[in-house]
């Protein structure tokens, strides 16, 4: 029987779930299908939120104790450094798949936008959200 797809994406001390958040992540990447977008960079807006295990007990103030939001950006900026991608569904799973790495993380919601594409939208993009 498969798992039903439930959202912690608020922190709930009840369930032991911390949410870590990156918000509006601009940066150029090499994205989509059309000729151009595979050698000219465009911008795209990335935003994630993570449901994470606490750990029992009090917490010592040490970053190795925690899911570090800075990792979570390093490891986008890397997904994108390794070059083209066709899809944002693709780069979605990708950085989904690199934050459920560490097994901290329950839980996974990834928007990627692409703010420039249509000109009388704000902004187009995929959603995804992907459990342990």
């Amino acid at each position: 029987m498969k798992k039903p797809m439930i959202s912690h994406h608020v922190a709930n001390a009840a369930a032991g779930l911390r949410h870590v958040f990156v918000r509006d992540l601009e940066l150029q990447a090499l994205i989509g299908i059309h000729e151009h977008e595979k050698h000219e960079p465009q911008r795209i807006i990335v935003n994630i939120d993570l449901s994470v295990k606490e750990e029992a007990g009090p917490q010592s103030d040490d970053i190795s104790h925690v899911v570090s939001y800075e990792i979570v950006v390093r490891k986008v900026e890397a997904i994108i450094a390794e070059g083209h991608i066709n899809l944002v569904e693709t780069l979605c799973e990708k950085i989904a798949a690199a934050c459920l790495r560490d097994k901290r993380v329950m839980a996974a919601r990834v928007r990627v936008e692409k703010p420039d594409i249509i000109a009388n939208a704000r902004s187009v993009g995929v959603e995804i959200e992907r459990q342990r």
